[in-house]
């Protein structure tokens, strides 16, 4: 593709040779003289000047470099468009596999791919153009919109209810059992059965090995537009709104209640019945055992203003030398 049409389509502003070829993407340091790469974080700026790439996106008032730079509002954005017109995926024909096992009383619309062992239980419906890969499974009585992609091994439990494009990668689990259990008088544990389903709203995409829990009454909802990372827990009867993201192997306890646009970094982990206001940025590993004011920065444990942290944390690496200096002066 020539520049001048990448920019095109990307909405780009071209600096540069509009006849130079693009052939792919690639990171900074690794690009070659047919790719394109860009600039999102300024720690990187002075890659761009050494970098061999073709053409780098950048900001609007990047400064000039002697390579070609798309320009646009948002690059990182317009890379990850990029890397869509360069690399397609594969594509899944409409069409049940024969070793597909799907129940009578199943509805699944047009242009669906049924793959190999896929199983689909009793009273199911999913809406038109639904990839289901090997071995998924989906257990009576779910409830699916259009678009629905599943990958191989993941897998939804009864009752549950998931909207137009959602994305299922391997290994995720949508309503799994809460861990609920009552204590008896003698010890022992007596489980609560979960009998409320999982609710994953419009353009949610829950990734690999990732479980979000059904609850034991209600529901546990993951709003539109949600993303859940690898190795993500969502515990019985959370609610998550809209637009956040939940990064590797965070972990809600139950009935955890996560606002919009928020962004738990990885290993993050919320106390139960807690709730995270919209617009929340936690940092990675911090524990937070109560509520979370709306567009606050929080970290540590337990999780406090991201500010005070790093004085708290700088503090920490001058104790020695503290110490040191109060020995002293007691002479």
């Amino acid at each position: 593709m020539k520049l001048a049409e990448l920019a095109q389509h990307l909405g780009a502003v071209l600096e540069g040779d509009p006849s130079l070829s693009v052939t792919g993407v690639a990171s900074l340091e690794g690009a070659g003289p047919e790719e394109l790469t860009f600039v999102a974080n300024p720690k990187y700026a002075a890659l761009a000047r050494t970098t061999r790439a073709a053409a780098v996106l950048v900001e609007p008032e990047f400064p000039r470099i002697e390579t070609a730079t798309l320009r646009i509002k948002n690059p990182y954005l317009a890379f990850a468009r990029a890397i869509e017109v360069f690399y397609q995926p594969p594509a899944y024909a409409p069409g049940v596999h024969p070793t597909a096992v799907i129940s009578p009383s199943a509805k699944i619309g047009a242009n669906a791919h049924i793959g190999a062992y896929v199983v689909v239980g009793d009273d199911v419906k999913i809406g038109e153009d639904a990839v289901l890969l090997s071995h998924a499974v989906i257990y009576a009585h779910v409830r699916a919109g259009k678009n629905l992609f599943v990958h191989s091994h993941a897998v939804v439990r009864e009752h549950c209810r998931l909207g137009d494009n959602v994305t299922l990668q391997n290994g995720a689990i949508v309503g799994t059992d809460g861990f609920g259990f009552a204590k008896r008088n003698d010890g022992s544990w007596h489980k609560i059965l979960q009998s409320g389903p999982a609710v994953l709203e419009n353009d949610v995409e829950v990734q690999a090995n990732a479980c979000i829990d059904r609850a034991s009454i209600g529901e546990t909802r993951i709003g539109a537009g949600t993303k859940v990372d690898n190795l993500v827990q969502v515990g019985h009867g959370s609610t998550v709104g809209k637009d956040t993201l939940l990064c590797a192997q965070v972990g809600l306890a139950g009935s955890t209640t996560v606002g919009k646009g928020v962004i738990l970094a990885g290993q993050v982990g919320v106390a139960g019945h807690c709730t995270v206001g919209d617009g929340v940025i936690a940092t990675a590993q911090s524990g937070i055992p109560g509520d979370v004011e709306p567009g606050k920065v929080v970290s540590g444990y337990p999780a406090i203003d991201n500010r005070q942290w790093l004085r708290v944390v700088a503090l920490m690496n001058r104790l020695p030398e503290l110490l040191r200096g109060i020995k002293a002066t007691r002479g």
